[in-house]
């Protein structure tokens, strides 16, 4: 519950409670009064005062207990709120931590064989230069397959139109075959990862 609301319940609370009191104190001045002035009065009307006056004393010091019973309640409430948000906002740091670490170990996993393969590579002693460019090729492609898998993305830029929410123009050129705003050449390839770009595509722009 956020601090604002509970001062303004706590101070609602200790306002009627200082009203209380108040009433008391000019409900016991006034029996004080009557007392005074009980020596001109009868003595059994001046009895009868008095008993309503006591009695409306006692009334209002019930409510007055009944409010800091309530007042008590409430902020007994309040710190089981707060102690179980502050349980929840820790659970939920430490379920984040554990994900993320999860996510982070399937990653290396799926990285793992492409490793193997870099340690062979470079552990071969060869002369075939088409058979080792073969071979890189290969890892090329399971380099991107396992990127793939893990949700990348290549956006795509050459002919589209120019979004600067995916394309960071670097250069304008003049090309009267193709509309302003067009992306002419793509310079740095810009890619995404489960929709959210991580790094735009940096383009030249078409700009006549």
């Amino acid at each position: 519950m956020p601090s604002f609301i509970k001062d303004e319940m706590k101070k609602k609370d200790e306002q009627k409670l200082e009203e209380m009191q108040q009433e008391i104190d000019e409900a016991e001045a006034a029996q004080e009064d009557a007392a005074e002035g009980s020596e001109e009065e009868a003595p059994e009307e001046a009895a009868v005062a008095d008993a309503a006056m006591q009695e409306e004393i006692e009334a209002l010091k019930g409510q007055v207990d009944g409010l800091n019973k309530d007042l008590q309640e409430k902020k007994d409430r309040l710190l089981r709120l707060q102690a179980d948000f502050d349980n929840f906002r820790r659970r939920s740091a430490k379920e984040r931590e554990e994900i993320s670490a999860v996510v982070t170990q399937n990653f290396c996993k799926d990285m793992l064989p492409l490793l193997d393969n870099f340690e062979r590579a470079m552990a071969a002693e060869t002369k075939d230069v088409e058979a080792f460019q073969k071979g890189v090729e290969m890892i090329f492609t399971q380099f991107q397959e396992i990127l793939k898998k893990n949700g990348l993305e290549h956006i795509e830029a050459i002919g589209q139109k120019f979004d600067p929410n995916f394309h960071q123009a670097v250069m304008r050129v003049e090309d009267p075959d193709k509309e302003d705003d067009t992306v002419a050449q793509e310079l740095q390839k810009g890619y995404m990862v489960k929709g959210r770009v991580i790094r735009p595509s940096m383009v030249q722009v078409v700009s006549n």
